[in-house]
């Protein structure tokens, strides 16, 4: 396999720090299958680019993953789940003309400090959608209203290893006290243990940034470092 390294840029997670990425550099047939060997071992996707922070000075960055059959909600999820048990939520493939409008409002209301500020479609379009496998998006309804997109990768590794790769998740302001953004990782479990799938991959833990700090609130996780899977349960002491 043919790797690249990016040149060093601003982290957008740990503001002092420099970020480094190592890049898959192959264009081919198998870029699917191979995608589902790599998350493996760290890596994530964002658009049509598959990598993994390689960076010198720093090993914050460490991969989670859920493994759905072993996870137990805790008592707040548990009340989360029943509160938000109106709900529908659907696993759809096509994108939709009602997912940006949502993603827009989102990220000006809620994100405007961040690096996806300010929004666009081009921007949109070139994280989400991807020609090498088929992007998908786990629907959060109100009645008939669209309140929340978790755009997430369907990963067929093999029957071990068969996952949800959460990507990204966006949800109408008006909702915020819903939660909905631990409630569609919820839902993404659910839906995990539906398909017969065995991980829901969650992307970085990033230790020192508190943004990212809900990625150890669902027990038991995995995550990865000095190349290989951890586990972390209730008894576990939780890595920060």
């Amino acid at each position: 396999m043919k790797f690249g390294i990016t040149q060093s840029f601003s982290c957008s997670y740990l503001p002092d720090e420099q970020e480094q990425l190592l890049v898959y550099a192959e264009n081919n047939d198998f870029q699917a299958w191979r995608y589902s060997q790599l998350i493996q071992v760290g890596f994530r996707r964002s658009g049509e680019q598959i990598y993994r922070p390689h960076c010198p000075a720093c090993k914050a960055c460490k991969s989670v993953r859920i493994p759905v059959n072993a996870y137990t909600p805790s008592r707040s999820q548990k009340r989360l789940l029943k509160a938000n048990q109106g709900f529908r939520v659907q696993l759809v493939s096509e994108t939709k003309s009602t997912y940006y409008p949502l993603y827009e409002r989102y990220i000006t209301e809620r994100h405007a400090d961040g690096s996806m500020y300010p929004p666009s479609r081009t921007q949109f379009d070139n994280f989400v959608l991807c020609d090498w496998m088929t992007t998908h998006y786990l629907e959060a309804y109100d009645g008939d209203k669209l309140i929340a997109v978790a755009v997430t990768d369907v990963v067929d590794a093999n029957e071990h290893m068969g996952a949800l790769s959460a990507l990204y998740t966006f949800f109408d302001p008006d909702y915020s006290s819903a939660s909905l953004g631990t409630w569609m990782i919820l839902m993404q479990i659910e839906e995990a243990k539906r398909l017969g799938h065995h991980y829901v991959y969650l992307g970085y833990y990033v230790e020192g940034c508190q943004k990212m700090s809900y990625k150890h609130k669902f027990l038991p996780f995995e995550q990865f470092s000095d190349n290989e899977w951890h586990l972390f349960s209730k008894n576990s002491k939780i890595p920060t």
